[in-house]
């Protein structure tokens, strides 16, 4: 069947389906479907299972990680202050990388079957179902993989000794993001900054998909210019 004529059907597991769209991928995983209820994505049980995550399994798992990594920073001569400081400048880190994934890869344009389809996996399924509450946060399975990596990267730089202090402040970046990012979708803030933040990420998701990419903070939107111009004036 040709890409352009291909229709994706709701009612079948979507993964497998959404390569076929081709070029126009792009334009079909930007035309939200707002629903609370989530496609299915495999015809296989456990598969399906294994890509839905309740947003509270996200602190249950990894805070304890991070408290994990504030003791080993503590036991090997760290005092309070200077565990603060690596905590601290370890969030900001996230941030910064927060920002650089959600622009460079989860918005990476695709066209291929198999790109199509890891990008849905990745990020194409939380925009065409952004109320999909049990694909909102990221899958512990997943992060588990991803925090391998980001320890050994911290290990580069970092000597033996901080190492736990700045990868725990940047674990905790990210906890702080995945909680904050399924409160902007399913809470109802009723003062600033959260109203803000809610008003400015669904900006994202329903007028401007190109820009607005920061989830807890518009700071690095503002530094490398992909603020929103109607949302200029009112940036944090």
């Amino acid at each position: 069947m040709v890409a352009q004529e291909y229709t994706v059907d709701l009612d079948k597991p979507l993964v497998f389906q959404v390569g076929h769209l081709g070029e126009r991928y792009q334009e079909w995983v930007h035309q939200p479907i707002v629903s609370k209820e989530g496609p299915r994505f495999f015809s296989n049980g456990f598969i399906e299972f294994l890509t839905r995550t309740k947003w509270y399994a996200v602190p249950l798992i990894w805070l304890p990680v991070v408290c994990w990594c504030f003791s080993r920073a503590l036991q090997m001569g760290h005092t309070i202050t200077e565990l603060s400081c690596m905590a601290v400048f370890g969030m900001f880190i996230w941030t910064l990388l927060e920002y650089s994934l959600h622009r460079f890869l989860f918005h990476i344009k695709t066209e291929s079957y198999w790109a199509n389809t890891a990008h849905y996996l990745l990020h194409g399924c939380h925009h065409k179902h952004p109320m999909d509450a049990l694909r909102l946060v990221f899958p512990p399975a997943a992060t588990a993989i991803l925090l391998f990596s980001f320890w050994n990267l911290v290990k580069m730089f970092a000597t033996p000794s901080t190492t736990p202090g700045l990868f725990g402040g940047g674990l905790l970046g990210y906890v702080m993001y995945d909680c904050t990012h399924y409160y902007l979708h399913h809470g109802q803030p009723s003062s600033n900054p959260a109203k803000h933040l809610k008003t400015y990420h669904l900006n994202h998701h329903f007028r401007i998909q190109n820009m607005g990419f920061g989830i807890t903070s518009s700071f690095w939107d503002i530094m490398f210019g992909t603020l929103p111009p109607s949302l200029k004036k009112k940036s944090i």
